[in-house]
């Protein structure tokens, strides 16, 4: 008589079938929650379950959906007693004031979106479907979009639109029927529409057009050359940055809100070109009293055909850390 052979699980059985979709996973629960951070954290707490109830699983659904319906508890249960991750624009309408420099939140005030590095969850670079719906399912506006849905909407349109799961499917990872989740998808739908209701179509971050228009950025800074970054932006681009409620729409707008109050004099930043959220970006350094470049926060643009629409500023000197670069750089 043979034993089940799940009856005693290997580590090294469940690494293997299971570890294929951290990066999947992870790409989900940013959905989900709108921190990267926390994102990590509910991945982590996913397997840690799905690792304790392995000698149970049957079977009788995918691996992959088993760590979905799992995953996706996780976020839900996490997201209960949290206020949703938001950026500045989700607050309020533009500041069309001029006169006074941007007033941070005070902290703990507002739950702030994160960023999400491109590196965490980029698909094999030999499956060009599969990097494309990454890259769009990640943009920062539908994941901010995303945050202003109630938790179990999210997660339908999510586990529907995004992810290709079927609507039986969808309603066995939720515990819930076949037409509350068609009736969730298009409540979604419509809200998400509400939000934005023309989804921009932005560059790609290989394209030449959206590495010239961040490079131009950032040499807009180290320069602080007010006239380049009137190039780079579109005439109706947006400019907001974390944690400051206060945001700006229009172009001389930004432009004259940069040149008054942040870019400074010419060395005071350093910009190094990265990618997050499926745009280009750049980590962000300023120059401290001592001289030293230290790490400010990171920057994501919305690269068009005709310039950059949207720039946010993430003012978190930690998330320079979380794409690999140095909290200070060399001399």
């Amino acid at each position: 008589m043979t034993s089940d052979p799940r009856a005693a699980p290997s580590r090294d059985r469940f690494a293997a079938e299971t570890e294929r979709f951290r990066r999947e996973l992870l790409a989900h629960c940013y959905r989900m929650v709108g921190s990267a951070h926390d994102a990590e954290d509910l991945v982590q707490e996913s397997y840690l379950r799905a690792w304790r109830s392995y000698s149970g699983f049957e079977g009788r659904a995918s691996i992959r959906s088993w760590l979905y319906k799992i995953a996706t508890n996780v976020c839900l249960t996490a997201l209960k007693p949290r206020p949703i991750r938001v950026l500045p624009s989700g607050l309020a309408g533009p500041d069309d004031r001029f006169g006074h420099p941007p007033r941070p939140v005070a902290p703990g005030e507002v739950s702030w979106l994160e960023p999400l590095p491109d590196a965490w969850t980029a698909p094999p670079a030999d499956d060009p479907a599969a990097v494309a719906v990454e890259r769009e399912s990640l943009r920062l506006a539908l994941i901010a979009g995303l945050q202003h849905l109630p938790a179990r909407q999210r997660a339908i349109l999510i586990l529907r639109e995004v992810l290709a799961f079927s609507a039986a499917e969808t309603a066995e990872i939720l515990d819930t029927t076949t037409a509350a989740v068609k009736s969730g998808l298009q409540r979604a739908r419509a809200r998400l529409d509400e939000l934005e209701p023309k989804p921009e179509e932005l560059l790609e971050p290989a394209d030449r057009r959206a590495r010239a228009l961040l490079d131009g950025y950032i040499a807009a800074f180290e320069r602080s050359d007010a006239g380049l970054m009137e190039q780079v932006l579109r005439e109706d681009a947006t400019l907001e940055a974390t944690p400051f409620r206060e945001w700006q729409a229009g172009r001389a707008m930004c432009v004259r809100v940069l040149d008054a109050y942040v870019l400074g004099a010419p060395g005071d930043w350093r910009m190094i070109a990265t990618a997050a959220n499926g745009q280009p970006a750049a980590v962000v350094y300023r120059r401290d009293a001592g001289g030293a470049l230290r790490a400010d926060g990171a920057v994501v643009l919305a690269p068009t055909a005709t310039g950059v629409s949207r720039v946010v500023k993430f003012h978190d000197p930690a998330l320079v850390a979380m794409f690999g670069f140095p909290d200070v750089l060399p001399h």
